[in-house]
């Protein structure tokens, strides 16, 4: 009798342990790498240890280079960051053409990744200013569009999902009057062309994500979660301006699958190992898990 009262008591202690153990590390959310790139390319060990650490589930690569994800093998990257309880979601692929699409998602699909993401209008059509800091892109609406159908077939070919991620510009009306996002929108097969929503730069385009949600149902399958301060700079989330709980309220309209969080610059000499701790916090403020 005493044994096996004994052993109930050492049984609940360990269920009550584990149970506060897996509550402890609850991980949820997702990081955009992009926010601490100048980490990974130092030391990405490391650096996704922290990530982890950090409290996040997902990530998202911004570092392939001549078929390695931050100079690891697809398979390696794959087994290191699954070994940290980190899983692949989403990676942007700046250098994609037509030419080395096949290759480089062969690669993607190797990581482990299921969204194929590009950046900026690619083929040498992005354009910054540094004057003024502005984006841009030449070639057009309709030449993207075609790009990107043709990219997305092949990512359907190779078992990735095509994403293509805005910034401000493809907002705006260009020259011939046509406001890229929409003609994007309204011009590509949703088999195989669909979106990265980043909310900082359609809120700084003086756009409604949530007016996009209705118009454009189920488009939108990642998120990027940045904010916004005052003076129109990147901030932590939970410490701008962004109404990010209302957009939430709208998930399921978007078509949202999974959000990353990302800061593009940290400032008042933060870094930003630091800033995405904060955000982290920052993302149960507004309902986000």
């Amino acid at each position: 009798m005493l044994v096996q009262t004994t052993l109930k008591l050492i049984l609940v202690s360990l269920f009550l342990a584990g149970s506060f153990i897996g509550h402890s590390q609850e991980k949820f959310g997702g990081l955009a790498l992009y926010t601490v790139r100048d980490d990974m390319d130092n030391d990405p060990i490391k650096t996704l240890q922290a990530v982890a650490d950090a409290g996040y589930k997902n990530i998202e690569s911004a570092g392939y280079d001549d078929g390695k994800f931050y100079n690891m093998s697809p398979a390696d990257f794959n087994k290191t960051v699954h070994s940290m309880g980190l899983n692949p979601i989403s990676t942007h692929q700046g250098s994609v053409t037509l030419e080395n699409a096949d290759a480089m998602m062969a690669d993607v699909k190797a990581a482990g990744f299921q969204y194929f993401v590009v950046p900026v209008p690619p083929m040498g059509l992005f354009k910054f200013n540094q004057e003024n800091s502005t984006m841009g892109m030449t070639g057009g609406a309709a030449n993207l569009a075609e790009i990107l159908t043709v990219l997305g077939k092949k990512a359907n070919k190779a078992g990735l999902e095509l994403l293509y991620h805005n910034h401000d510009f493809e907002f705006i009306k260009d020259e011939e009057g046509v406001i890229t996002i929409d003609y994007l929108l309204e011009n590509t097969d949703p088999k195989y062309v669909n979106f990265q929503m980043d909310l900082f730069w359609v809120t700084k385009a003086g756009a409604d994500p949530v007016a996009y949600f209705e118009k454009y149902p189920g488009r939108f399958k990642v998120w990027h979660v940045k904010d916004m301060d005052d003076e129109g700079k990147f901030a932590p989330v939970g410490n701008g301006t962004i109404d990010f709980a209302r957009i939430l309220e709208q998930k399921e309209l978007s078509g949202m699958k999974y959000y990353m969080v990302e800061q593009d610059r940290t400032f008042d000499g933060m870094k930003p190992l630091e800033v995405i701790k904060i955000s982290h916090k920052g993302l149960k403020k507004f309902g986000f898990n």
